[in-house]
């Protein structure tokens, strides 16, 4: 549909990049998103470039990008801000290094609780739940 996406309406534009009516206009309030202007007694009609830009708001969101961090790098969309742009995805890079460290501790305390339930034969004291409490 791409090549046909010149003068998509909202709800084409919103089928055309699988997002919801309602995210575009959110897109919109947040400023990551221009509102097209109104041909005189019509309704808006959106380009080939919005489509598109929805397409990089998505696929910055699915590399765990927020949308301010998104309308940083919409900023430097024109491809001169390599150097500002890797300095953005390390920041990022850090960021999910960080939480992935996080997730392996949380995995190897809920390993162990689960390894004490089970070794927990015949005691009414659950070692969860008396572990959760101590906390």
């Amino acid at each position: 549909m791409e090549e046909n996406a010149d003068g998509l309406t909202i709800g084409g534009l919103a089928d055309a990049a699988g997002v919801n009516v309602e995210t575009i206009r959110y897109y919109q309030r947040k400023g990551l998103m221009y509102l097209p202007q109104r041909a005189y007694g019509s309704i808006r009609r959106y380009a080939a470039s919005d489509l598109g830009r929805v397409r990089f708001i998505k696929a910055s969101q699915r590399l765990g990008f927020s949308l301010e961090e998104v309308g940083e790098l919409l900023k430097l969309e024109d491809g001169t801000h390599c150097q500002e742009a890797s300095k953005l995805a390390s920041g990022k890079l850090l960021d999910v290094r960080d939480r992935l460290a996080n997730l392996q501790r949380i995995e190897k305390a809920l390993s162990q609780l689960v390894e004490r339930c089970s070794a927990a034969y015949g005691s009414v004291k659950c070692p969860l739940i008396s572990s959760l409490r101590d906390t």
